[in-house]
């Protein structure tokens, strides 16, 4: 069986694909995330995060990234946007709130161009059309 090629994905801007290298990657970070579906668990992880975050087989980037909320940091390092909504639903955060994070505009403007439609196909096309490969 021929594996895919996912190459072709990163000349995307604004997206990142969670292919079968970053479920790898991520594996353990994600079943951190999951753990976070239990009260007792996001308790125990709001209370001293560090900590618990210690007890899983997390990369020192993975752990980084999560202390500092840094949402587009957990997705570089295999982190899946559905498992990662308990992170931020542990907080009471909503998912536009955390998901505004990963662009360059706030709340308000994001929910805004997502009420309108979405990003403008207009430019984000090709990351190399946008002189950033």
């Amino acid at each position: 069986m021929m594996k895919p090629d996912f190459e072709q994905f990163k000349d995307l801007p604004g997206t990142t694909i969670f292919t079968i290298e970053k479920a790898r990657e991520g594996f353990h970070f994600n079943e951190f995330c999951m753990s976070l579906r239990k009260e007792e668990n996001r308790k125990r992880f709001l209370a001293d995060e560090r900590s618990y975050l210690d007890e899983w087989e997390m990369t020192e980037d993975q752990k980084q990234a999560v202390l500092t909320r840094d949402f587009q940091k957990m997705l570089d390092n295999g982190g899946n946007v559905y498992f990662l909504s308990k992170i931020f639903a542990a907080e009471g955060l909503s998912y536009v709130q955390a998901v505004s994070t990963m662009t360059d505009m706030n709340v308000e403007q994001y929910q805004a161009m997502m009420l309108a439609g979405g990003r403008s196909i207009e430019g984000w096309r090709s990351k190399k059309e946008r002189g950033e490969a």
